[in-house]
């Protein structure tokens, strides 16, 4: 394992996060980019130590909650990994393919929305291949995201990780692995909320969002649970295309 980079060195020093004037998008979102930012540039490498909890804390001036949320998403997009009782560290860069969606595709609404036009086609298949070929595990790891996602909603998360988790179950239960490859490439990123906070910006406030998205999630759960292909297929493309709506409607003219 390659020796974990000194922080004092000046030619190592992670990136300081920027000003705290200058937070448009969010706390997480922040965290996220400016620690991949770090193992892209090398001032993080592979086998490197995140620093600690404690210190992520200090370092961005933000909560512990906030923070866990970042290391999540650094997780779900295969950038980090945690070892229990150990840390968290610094995993491979992913290889390289022709096919890349990088964080900078997703700049703009426009953006995001292209994003989610592409998943309704590949999800709402998901969904149905899903329904045909699920086994109980997968119910059973279904059910444990849309409670941790119930429980995000009241502890004032925006969820975004048990959100992803979801739609990597649903992929995993087509039994096809080439659908939960890609979720795991696309990483957190494919839910709007990592990038632009339709939740706290949606006419109907933060709480009735989540409640709403959360609903849509148990229709689609309970057409999964009943093997209803048809059925599974249509939640899934109702509930994408109630996203990209409510992106639209969410963002000013």
């Amino acid at each position: 394992m390659p020796p974990v980079n000194t922080l004092g060195d000046d030619t190592t020093a992670l990136a300081a996060p920027p000003p705290r004037a200058r937070r448009p998008r969010g706390l997480v979102p922040e965290i996220v980019d400016t620690l991949a930012a770090d193992m892209r540039e090398g001032r993080l490498q592979t086998g490197d130590k995140l620093p600690t909890e404690s210190e992520l804390v200090a370092r961005f001036e933000v909560s512990r909650t906030v923070v866990r949320e970042a290391i999540s998403r650094l997780q779900a997009s295969g950038l980090v990994e945690t070892r229990h009782g150990i840390g968290t560290f610094v995993m491979a860069p992913p290889e390289q393919s022709n096919f890349r969606i990088a964080p900078e595709d997703f700049a703009t609404v426009a953006d995001v929305v292209s994003l989610l036009e592409l998943r309704i086609s590949l999800e709402s298949e998901a969904a149905s291949l899903a329904a045909q070929r699920r086994e109980e595990g997968h119910l059973q790891n279904m059910a444990a995201a849309l409670a941790a996602f119930e429980a995000s909603i009241a502890e004032s998360s925006d969820a975004v990780p048990s959100d992803f988790q979801f739609h990597m179950e649903v992929a995993r239960a087509t039994g096809n692995r080439h659908f939960a490859d890609l979720m795991t490439y696309l990483g957190t990123m494919i839910i709007p909320r990592t990038r632009i906070n339709t939740a706290t910006s949606a006419p109907e406030g933060r709480l009735a969002y989540l409640r709403r998205v959360h609903g849509e999630h148990q229709k689609i759960y309970q057409a999964i649970s009943a093997r209803d292909a048809d059925a599974a297929r249509l939640a899934m493309r109702t509930h994408l295309a109630n996203s990209r709506e409510r992106l639209r409607r969410a963002q000013p003219n």
